[in-house]
């Protein structure tokens, strides 16, 4: 049915270092405060984007069932660091694709100041 998810997750420093790690990227916008305080200008280490895609992916895999989104495309907006997230999905249609239902989502993720911090939009396969 028509409607909207909303999933609230929270950002902190060891899980950006933590991603760092496993995704290997070492920038030391995300990993080096001093670096990015006074060389880089920036107030603090930021967040890599793809966290942000992980969790609003997330959002849609546990609404949906893995293997299901036929599509997932987003544009990051905005940079975060220890901030407290707001993912939500909300299906916009539901169309029949080869006999198949398939759901179309608009995505958003806030921060705890209300600054989109993502947006987007998806698809996934339902059950018939």
């Amino acid at each position: 049915s028509l409607g909207r998810r909303l999933r609230t997750y929270s950002i902190v420093g060891i899980q950006i270092v933590q991603y760092a790690g496993a995704s290997g990227d070492y920038n030391p916008l995300h990993t080096d405060e001093i670096f990015t305080k006074e060389v880089a200008g920036y107030l603090s280490v930021f967040a890599h984007g793809m966290i942000t895609m992980g969790i609003t992916g997330r959002l849609l895999t546990d609404t949906v069932g893995d293997g299901r989104l036929t599509r997932y495309g987003v544009r990051f907006t905005a940079e975060l660091a220890g901030d407290d997230l707001s993912a939500s999905a909300t299906v916009t249609a539901v169309d029949t694709v080869d006999g198949a239902p398939i759901a179309e989502f608009s995505l958003e993720t806030k921060n705890q100041d209300g600054v989109v911090v993502l947006s987007g939009s998806a698809a996934a396969r339902l059950d018939p």
